[in-house]
C-alpha cells in the first residue's frame, strides 16, 4: 500500500522514477523495488519523498503502518496473535527463540538467511524482531515460557563475543516473574518434542492457539484434537528439561567457557 501511494504521488507531480530518485537522492532502481513493495523505505526516504511530492503527510502516515510489512503473511499474522497473547510457551531446537535475542545474535541469525540478504533487508526484520520483544513489558504481563534444545545457546552465531552476551541476556529475562526459561539436556533418553519447534498462545479471550513454522511456511493449528495433542507435548516437554533453576546454572556456565 506504501508502494502504491508513493507511485499515486509521483505520477500526480509528473515525475518519472528517476525523476523522483534524482529529487530524493536515490536511485531508479530503489524507487522502483519501494514502489512494488520489495523493500521497505530506508534512511530518510519517506521525509524527502514527503517534500518533493507534497504528500501533506499521507506518506509518513502510510510509513508509520509499515513494520513488519517485510515479513511474510504467515508471519505477520502470527506475530499480532503473539503481541496480544496472554501466554506464549515456545520450543526451539536450533536457534535462541526471537523473543529472546539480542540485536548482535538477531543481526548474525539473518546473515546466515539463504539466499543471502542485504544491509537493507536484514535492519528492518532485526528491527522488527527487537520490537516484538515489547510484549515482556505489557501490562498485564503474560505467562512466557521457553523449552530450548542444549544446541540453541552453544551454537556460536555471530561468534564467541555475541553468543556470551546472548547467554546473559537470557539470564537477565529468566529472573522476571513472569518468564521460564528451561533447557532441554542432550542425554535424555525421551523426548515429547521429535517432530520440531512449536509455539503455542493463548489469547486474552482465553482460545488457545498453536504455531508451526518449517522451511517455506508457516500455519497455525486452532482445531481439536491437534491442538491438545501439541499443549499436551509441551507439557510433558517440560517435566523432561531441566528446572529453571538448573537451566539457569546450565547457561551461566556455557557463558563462562566461551
Amino acid at each position: 500500500m506504501f508502494g502504491a501511494l508513493l507511485r499515486h504521488y509521483r505520477e500526480r507531480s509528473g515525475l518519472s522514477q528517476e525523476g523522483l530518485g534524482q529529487k530524493i537522492g536515490f536511485s531508479k532502481s530503489q524507487v522502483a523495488m519501494v514502489e512494488r513493495g520489495v523493500r521497505p523505505p530506508r534512511g530518510d526516504f519517506v521525509a524527502r519523498a514527503e517534500d518533493a511530492l507534497r504528500a501533506q503527510g499521507a506518506l509518513a502516515a502510510a510509513a508509520a503502518e509499515l513494520r513488519g510489512g517485510h515479513l511474510p503473511q504467515w508471519t505477520r499474522e502470527y506475530t499480532e496473535e503473539e503481541a496480544q497473547a496472554a501466554s506464549v510457551h515456545w520450543y526451539e531446537n536450533h536457534v535462541v527463540p526471537g523473543l529472546l535475542q539480542t540485536e548482535a545474535y538477531a543481526r548474525a541469525v539473518f546473515d546466515c538467511h539463504c539466499p543471502p540478504l542485504d544491509d537493507e533487508e536484514i535492519e528492518p526484520r532485526v528491527q522488527t524482531r527487537l520490537h516484538r520483544q515489547r510484549i515482556f513489558d505489557r501490562r498485564p504481563a503474560p505467562v512466557v515460557s521457553f523449552v530450548l534444545e542444549l544446541i540453541a545457546l552453544t551454537r556460536p552465531l555471530g561468534g564467541a563475543t555475541v553468543l556470551k552476551e546472548q547467554l546473559g541476556h537470557l539470564l537477565d529475562v529468566s529472573r522476571r516473574r513472569n518468564v521460564e526459561i528451561q533447557v532441554m539436556p542432550p542425554d535424555r533418553r525421551s523426548h515429547a518434542a521429535l517432530n520440531g519447534p512449536m509455539v503455542l498462545l493463548e489469547t486474552g479471550e482465553r482460545r488457545q492457539l498453536a504455531y508451526i513454522e518449517g522451511q517455506s511456511g508457516g500455519f497455525f493449528v486452532s482445531q481439536q484434537p491437534e491442538l491438545s495433542d501439541l499443549f499436551a507435548r509441551y507439557g510433558i516437554l517440560r517435566a523432561q528439561a531441566l528446572s529453571p533453576e538448573e537451566s539457569a546454572k546450565l547457561i551461566e556456565q556455557v557463558a563462562r567457557e566461551l
